[in-house]
């Protein structure tokens, strides 16, 4: 397996019961899962655990053969090769598309970092907006520059936040179905959590439906 997340437990702090409890999801290589559930169900938690923004209690990540953490390990979240897209998209308003893209390529020389910009202008389709900033960018362009970003530096699992909940419900469907050819065609490995099903049923190649903090059930689709 590419991704094996094994037995997660999380509690914050002050809480009378952990949020997660006994997490475990194994992911192949390319393989899009979604993670479904309510608002509080620990699905966000998940995310965070994943990138390193939290510690689990206890439990296991393993990425690509790489132990990410597990009771004596704790790879700190800049060195786990992880790409996020967030909800806000978070895109830097000051830099332009090719600057925010070329914002994660640190350990590349010029001439890579150009053809590697240049890669991702064409997979997302902005090729003729690479000088223009986030807020001359409708809303699905600025969602296809946080994509392209995130997949510049070629990142071993790839999460996304709650990616459609900023968009309308027909640029909703139209990104979604182009999130997905894009994926599929890098074959990356992805997580996304949303409370939408149809986004689930329509992207992921395996929706888990987790209630408070507990896998409830893993379906096709």
């Amino acid at each position: 397996m590419f991704v094996q997340i094994e037995n997660l437990v999380y509690q914050y702090r002050g809480a009378s019961q952990p949020v997660i409890k006994n997490f475990s999801l194994q992911l192949n290589q390319g393989e899009i899962i979604a993670i479904l559930g309510e608002s509080g169900s620990g699905k966000s938690t998940i995310l965070r655990l994943l990138t390193g923004l939290e510690t689990p209690k206890s439990g296991r990540i393993v990425i690509n053969g790489k132990k990410i953490v597990d009771d004596h390990t704790f790879i700190p979240p800049e060195k786990r090769g992880i790409g996020m897209v967030f909800q806000d998209y978070a895109l830097f308003p000051h830099m332009t598309v090719e600057d925010n893209i070329k914002f994660g390529l640190r350990h590349m020389t010029k001439k890579q970092k150009q053809n590697r910009l240049d890669e991702m202008l064409e997979l997302v389709d902005l090729l003729d907006y690479k000088k223009r900033y986030p807020y001359e960018l409708s809303g699905g362009q600025q969602q296809r520059v946080a994509l392209a970003r995130a997949l510049a530096p070629a990142p071993s699992l790839l999460l996304f936040d709650e990616p459609f909940s900023n968009l309308d419900a027909s640029l909703q469907i139209k990104i979604r179905d182009e999130l997905k050819e894009i994926l599929k065609r890098t074959n990356s490995t992805s997580i996304f959590v949303t409370h939408d099903q149809a986004d689930a049923a329509a992207l992921a190649d395996r929706t888990v439906l987790i209630e408070k903090g507990v896998v409830k059930h893993i379906s096709k689709g």
